[in-house]
């Protein structure tokens, strides 16, 4: 299988784990400063996480002033933590001529310019007289020299700390939108529009509801953000860990063991962690060496949690940040997000699984033995009050309260959990500030009393927490942290409303979506004639025209994603895929579903898949093959989009409304399409397939992945050769042990 060593790696340290995952999240590594620098930033991050932490809980300031605090915040930050351009020496502490604390002072005047881009919107909304500037409605669609200055700096430094936290790719794509709005009617055929004028471009990327101070920025600033907090504090004050042991207690006896560990700790991660890279350091850190230790190669071990990690975006009840915007789009709760996710989440797993159970049962691989497994007495003797703020923060989210106000829920029990003790009385100021927080919700009405009874009873009990406290320091590591992971996604948030802004003014979208359907049309219209025998038809033409237009979309997201995060990636093509979608009957949040899922199908697809590259690390691997493993273990978050599509009742919430024997039967041909899938991946069902049986399986696994009987037969049939000799193959071998 592979030359690679399966044994004998050593476990790697928290700070070589730390440097994987600067090295392969671009957002993660920064450059190095000044002792006093460095505690003024740090100050900084906790008062930018305090502020949002706070409002939370007690009030959001109008969105001018708090999209403005936000952006203060991340052109402070970005501007002192990355460099101009990533070069080996960037990162080092330099406090030569021309800087501060080792930061440049070009970075420096860009820092203040965007502070003051950031906040003079907030400063000049009702208007300043002695200057001549009028109230904001007065000047919206036709603004003031001040407005035109201050909004171009700010567009030009948006794209400017996109460039520095996720690289060009990202910045150059807004840079075509900009130029299409700008240059439209240079453009051919039914791209070619009147153009935007100049002062109308500024104003509508400047001014709020649309453009940079728009959706993308609001969503960020106001859930996303306190979402990654939670997941760090949690994964700090030890919910993490519990997830790790649990899994191995659930997967680690069976065949493959320590691979199963990683699928099944990965999806537990993945609730708690929107992180695809910090997702694979974490449990990949564990899983990994276990995995080579057990006989795994390397490239393939890496690929499991690659795969299984990126998942972690797609995995209820907390998603990645594009799952919040689309809740903004479709402007349906949160909730119903996550209840439409459930199964396709289940069905990516289902798809890594097989394939990990079927490479185990190939190679003939054991689990762990039970006295390396952890003991569940223990773990949960131990660990249980971790949990107590994950149960919180989706007890609130789900009796419909915002998510904002369920992170800060879930903030402040993982705060007591980790810092609180019953036995130390100065500690006990945590739950008592929490308690008189639900207290005065609830005589606010804002808080019904069984809502304020959990919450307060959770507070008690995470005081009665067996592990050892954490200090107060450790946690301001955890929040400044939080604030780290936090400057990429928001830059990109940024930086991306100046898409939306382009697609809201251009209409390109609608444009983009119509030649997608037409092209799919001509081309379906071609191949039909391939498909029909007299009067019969095997494929209807408008069942061609959708198929290829999902293939069109689906290729766009893969090849679009390479560098782009996938928040950014789901907001461009989304704008791209509804209209085209739409036109084809489809529902919207089968559409939304769609893109967001290919979008997170391009972290593990080659030549950039940047999990991949993490886990490679930790493997000692070769990244490619690592990338092209993860890409094939992540075949069913590949073909899952396609199932819900085509059925939009795997979804739920679909508004084809829910059948429960339609649910049933389209989930049953989608898992065996994806199980036949795996088999053909791994070369292996009952017993090893040929080159043929393989083809066979694959293509029956990709028509089962489009419910209806027709389909199924079809696939059933051309199965059936290989099942018949799987199942003689099988026989024969049991026969040649037992004599």
């Amino acid at each position: 299988m592979s030359s690679e060593p399966n044994s004998g790696q050593r476990e790697l340290s928290a700070e070589e784990l730390s440097a994987i995952e600067e090295k392969y999240d671009e957002g993660a590594a920064t450059r190095k400063v000044s002792p006093a620098l460095g505690r003024f930033l740090r100050y900084v991050a906790l008062t930018f996480a305090a502020y949002h932490y706070l409002t939370a809980g007690f009030s959001l300031p109008p969105d001018h002033w708090h999209m403005g605090w936000h952006l203060t915040g991340l052109f402070i930050l970005t501007y002192a933590l990355f460099p101009a351009i990533k070069t080996r020496t960037a990162f080092d502490l330099n406090t030569g001529a021309l800087r501060l604390g080792g930061v440049p002072f070009l970075d420096l005047i860009l820092m203040i310019l965007g502070v003051s881009a950031s906040l003079y919107l907030g400063l000049a909304w009702n208007g300043l007289p002695a200057l001549g500037i009028e109230e904001q409605t007065f000047r919206m669609g036709n603004p003031n020299g001040s407005d035109l200055i201050f909004g171009c700096i700010l567009i030009l430094l948006v794209l400017d700390i996109a460039r520095r936290t996720l690289g060009w790719v990202l910045p150059g794509i807004i840079c075509i939108f900009i130029a299409y709005a700008l240059l439209g009617p240079l453009f051919p055929g039914v791209l070619q529009h009147p153009g935007v004028k100049f002062r109308t471009f500024v104003s509508s990327m400047y001014f709020p509801q649309e453009g940079i101070f728009g959706v993308t920025l609001w969503v960020v600033s106001t859930i996303v953000f306190h979402f990654v907090l939670f997941g760090v504090v949690a994964q700090r004050t030890g919910l993490g860990q519990l997830f790790i042991d649990n899994a191995t207690i659930l997967a680690g006896r069976y065949t493959g063991g320590p691979a199963k560990v990683s699928v099944v700790s990965s999806a537990f991660f993945g609730t708690i962690s929107g992180s695809s890279v910090a997702n694979t350091v974490s449990t990949g850190a564990l899983t990994i060496p276990n995995m080579k230790r057990l006989g795994y190669p390397g490239h393939f071990a890496g690929g499991v949690e690659a795969a299984a990690s990126a998942g972690g975006q797609i995995t209820p009840p907390i998603m990645g940040a594009a799952a919040f915007i689309m809740a903004e789009f479709l402007e349906v709760p949160y909730t119903t997000i996550v209840i439409a996710a459930i199964f396709p989440a289940l069905l990516h797993y289902t798809g890594v699984f097989a394939v990990v159970h079927l490479m185990a049962r190939r190679l003939d691989l054991k689990g762990i033995s039970k006295e390396m497994l952890p003991q569940f007495r223990e773990v949960w003797s131990q660990g249980w009050a971790n949990i107590i703020p994950l149960i919180g923060l989706l007890v609130v989210l789900f009796s419909g309260y915002t998510p904002f106000m369920s992170a800060f829920c879930g903030i402040s029990l993982a705060i007591i959990t980790g810092m609180a003790r019953i036995r130390t009385s100065a500690t006990l100021v945590y739950p008592a500030l929490f308690a008189a927080f639900v207290i005065w919700k609830y005589l606010g009405e804002g808080f019904d009393l069984p809502m304020s009874l959990v919450l307060i009873t959770g507070a008690v009990l995470a005081t009665f927490n067996p592990q050892e406290r954490i200090r107060l320091p450790e946690m301001a590591d955890a929040f400044e942290t939080g604030v780290k992971y936090a400057l990429a996604v928001g830059a990109a948030s940024a930086a991306v409303g100046i898409v939306v802004g382009v697609i809201n003014t251009t209409g390109v979208g609608f444009r983009i979506g119509f030649m997608v359907t037409q092209g799919a049309a001509a081309l379906g219209g071609d191949l039909h004639g391939l498909f029909s025998f007299g009067g019969f038809e095997l494929f209807a033409l408008d069942e061609l025209t959708l198929f290829i237009s999902l293939i069109f979309i689906a290729v766009a997201c893969i090849l679009m994603g390479a560098g782009i995060p996938t928040t950014a990636l789901y907001i461009m093509l989304v704008s791209v895929a509804q209209p085209a979608l739409a036109q084809l009957g489809i529902p919207a949040i089968a559409s939304h579903m769609f893109v967001l899922y290919y979008g997170v199908v391009a972290e593990i697809t080659p030549p950039v898949c940047t999990s991949a590259y993490a886990a490679a690390a930790i493997a000692n691997s070769n990244p490619f093959r690592t990338g092209i493993s993860a890409f094939t273990l992540g075949l069913g978050k590949v073909v899952a989009p396609m199932a819900f599509v085509y059925a939009p009742v795997l979804l739920f919430v679909s508004s084809t409304g829910f059948d429960l024997w339609e649910f049933t039967y389209a989930a049953t041909s989608s898992i065996l399409g994806v199980i036949a899938l795996s088999a053909a991946v791994v070369g292996y069902w009952l017993a090893p397939m040929g080159l043929l049986s393989r083809i066979l399986m694959g293509l029956s696994g990709l028509i089962f992945i489009a419910p209806s009987l027709e389909a199924d037969l079809v696939a059933l049939l051309v199965a059936s050769p290989v099942i018949l000799l799987q199942l003689i193959s099988r026989y024969k071998n049991s026969e040649a042990r037992v004599a």
